[in-house]
């Protein structure tokens, strides 16, 4: 009996709570390979590349379009006035610049994300399966297609929600839970599909998904705290998709070998 029309039992197809620190684990020990090594390159340029161009083509016209805003603002403007008054400083020279940095720095990280779930994703996937799964057999169809749509529409959401959500900034707990909770989201979303989507068949996918949906929330929530502290933006985009890829075709092969032994169990049982 197949286990996608069946009850899944608690533990889930791999015990996926263990596999998260055993994902880690081989992920470092991959990391250190010199492919790998090589891959942290490709996403950290075109981040690098994307924030001078990003600040080149939008700093300008990204700056006076926010001072115009706090400018409209009559509660802002009237603070901003009393502190010029006072000989201090004018706020809205200050707070501009930190805006339009903190809408610049998530528009060249969510491009490096995505270049990571898109590009470097099926170098890492190929890395591990010549290297740790080469009996994890490719079954998924259209990867590509399904790889980019995915990232553009979580992109898309992410730098949506990110500017929305901006102004609550000036509120101090907001500051620090806001940008969490989107870097969670785009992180999960991007590459819980990218780690599975080369490899895992439909009903394979929405089982695991479905199944391992709290421990691939973990691993992001992971991931997007790493992301508060700047080193780690040099390794992350490699680092993460090596962990997810590793969560995810170490599951898959499990469930494969689950199912493998259902059937044999059920052949067996139609003979006797």
């Amino acid at each position: 009996m197949s286990l996608f029309s069946s009850a899944p039992s608690r533990s889930g197809p791999a015990g996926g709570w263990a596999s998260i620190s055993t994902a880690f684990k081989r992920s470092l020990v991959s990391q250190f390979q010199p492919r790998m090594l090589v891959a942290l390159v490709m996403p950290f340029l075109i981040m690098f590349v994307g924030l001078i161009l990003l600040s080149w083509l939008l700093w300008t016209p990204l700056q006076n379009w926010l001072l115009e805003v706090l400018g409209g603002w009559n509660t802002f403007e009237s603070v901003d006035q009393w502190l010029v008054g006072l000989g201090l400083f004018s706020l809205k020279v200050y707070l501009a610049p930190l805006l339009a940095l903190g809408i610049l720095l998530p528009l060249a990280g969510v491009l490096g994300l995505i270049i990571a779930a898109v590009l470097v994703m099926p170098l890492v996937l190929g890395h591990l399966q010549q290297k740790d799964y080469p009996d994890v057999i490719k079954q998924g169809h259209n990867a590509t297609a399904y790889s980019v749509w995915n990232a553009v529409w979580v992109g898309t959401l992410f730098l949506v929600g990110w500017l929305v959500t901006l102004p609550l900034w000036i509120f101090p707990p907001f500051a620090l839970i806001l940008p969490v909770l989107w870097w969670v989201f785009a992180l999960t979303r991007m590459l819980r599909v990218d780690s599975l989507v080369e490899h895992a068949n439909v009903p394979e996918r929405k089982y695991l998904w479905s199944r391992l949906n709290s421990q691939y929330w973990l691993i992001g929530l992971v991931f997007a705290l790493l992301n508060l502290i700047p080193p780690a933006w040099l390794v992350l985009p490699v680092f993460s998709a090596l962990v997810f890829a590793h969560f995810s075709l170490e599951n898959l092969r499990r469930l494969r070998q689950q199912e493998a032994a259902a059937a044999s169990t059920s052949l067996i049982d139609h003979d006797n």
